[in-house]
């Protein structure tokens, strides 16, 4: 199955470098950046509420950014997002709730057609140590900063069918980094020994997409698939969703859906959602 669907993946990618490619006629040269800050907030206070409640603080910073350089040969592009939070319940300390580091740069060179060679590196982690809460009182750490830490090298092939749609392909190198937490990220639990470096060789696919659904509403989604090549289910899914609508010049509601699936941290696809009405301000 995974087979076929590398073929199907490389066929259609053959199909398109066989059609000549014509010069955009609004294609762009230069720098073009773009740098985006938001901070949610909400809060809920209960006094002598007869039907019960718990008081809640939450705060988001979610900081996102490009910075691509078109030429008439080659294409630069970086792309980092930065998003951290934390919660408190009436009774509890904060707790965090959103937490993420993640930088991607492509280098893409412009053959004349609509499939042209890439080079990528894409760097995952997290700000802050992540906890497992046993009960009120005590917890447990199971992660921390660099602790994991995901780098992936890869190399192949990329199009563009349309603009705010990118798909690329090809062969790629993973390595999980780990020092305090090698379990389950990066030990293999096949040995005895503890591996606290992880390292993979193997294929993967990254699909962006960006959408104007409205002139207030705007969709950006990002696919990440990674498979050794070993088995069907153990190809690693990352997919990435941000809805923001502007509500006013300086307001607007985020909404983050993020779908994970890796094996050999969870049996089970991991879920990550958050919706905030806070304030959003373009730097660049």
């Amino acid at each position: 199955m995974l087979r076929q669907s590398c073929y199907v993946i490389l066929f259609l990618m053959i199909m398109a470098s066989s059609i000549v490619a014509k010069e955009k006629k609004d294609e762009k040269f230069g720098w073009d950046n773009k740098l985006v800050g938001a901070l949610n907030m909400s809060q809920i206070s209960f006094d002598n509420w007869a039907k019960g409640g718990e008081n809640t603080v939450t705060w988001q910073i979610l900081v996102t950014s490009k910075f691509e350089k078109n030429e008439k040969r080659y294409n630069w592009r970086t792309s980092t997002k930065f998003n951290f939070g934390k919660t408190k319940v009436d009774g509890f300390s904060f707790r965090k709730s959103m937490d993420e580091i993640k930088l991607e740069t492509v280098m893409t060179y412009k053959m004349d057609s609509y499939i042209n060679p890439y080079g990528a590196l894409t760097v995952q982690t997290q700000f802050a140590g992540g906890y497992k809460y046993i009960d009120k009182s005590s917890k447990k750490q199971v992660s921390a900063f660099l602790d994991p830490g995901y780098f992936t090298q890869s190399t192949g092939f990329g199009i563009e069918p349309t603009k705010g749609l990118r798909t690329r392909a090809g062969l790629s190198y993973k390595q999980t980094v780990t020092s305090d937490f090698p379990k389950p990220f990066a030990d293999d639990p096949k040995t005895e020994k503890i591996e606290k470096i992880k390292t993979e060789v193997g294929f993967e696919s990254t699909t962006d997409f960006s959408h104007k659904l409205s002139d207030n509403l705007r969709l950006t989604s990002k696919l990440e698939m990674f498979s050794n090549l070993e088995a069907f289910d153990e190809i690693d899914v990352n997919w990435d969703n941000m809805f923001r609508a502007r509500v006013a010049k300086y307001v607007s509601v985020n909404m983050n859906f993020r779908l994970l699936y890796d094996k050999t941290v969870s049996l089970k696809r991991q879920i990550n959602q958050s919706l905030a009405l806070g304030l959003t301000y373009t730097f660049i």
